[in-house]
């Protein structure tokens, strides 16, 4: 599992990568949250399955467990959502950036990654 991950990063560059995971969460959150109240399934269990999907990976971003794991799924849930439900491709590539960003960087010091897989002082 240590492959997955470069360092963990602390300081200014920790505090970089948690912000990152935090917007990149509530991108993906605050619209899952926004459908669920609205209600509009049209009795179809899709869209409230692909919510809870979304809803999911936001909470694993926020939580910085299986990083690198995690930034993979939101680049292909992007890359999914923006050629099954073309509203607003630009939102999809944005937060598609996101994903592939966090797989590439990890989650830095401020994580459950981290206190799981970092290095242990005896």
């Amino acid at each position: 599992m240590r492959r997955l991950f470069s360092t963990f990063a602390h300081g200014p560059p920790g505090i970089g990568l948690l912000l990152l995971r935090l917007v990149t969460a509530i991108a993906l959150v605050a619209p899952g949250i926004a459908a669920l109240r609205g209600g509009d399934w049209n009795l179809s269990p899709g869209p409230a399955l692909f919510t809870t999907v979304l809803l999911g990976i936001g909470l694993l971003l926020i939580a910085g467990f299986l990083t690198p794991v995690v930034g993979a799924m939101v680049a292909v849930t992007a890359l999914g959502t923006a050629y099954f439900y073309p509203v607003d491709p630009w939102y999809c590539i944005m937060v598609g950036t996101l994903g592939v960003a966090i797989a590439l960087t990890g989650p830095g010091a401020w994580s459950m990654d981290a206190r799981l897989f970092g290095w242990k002082r005896f």
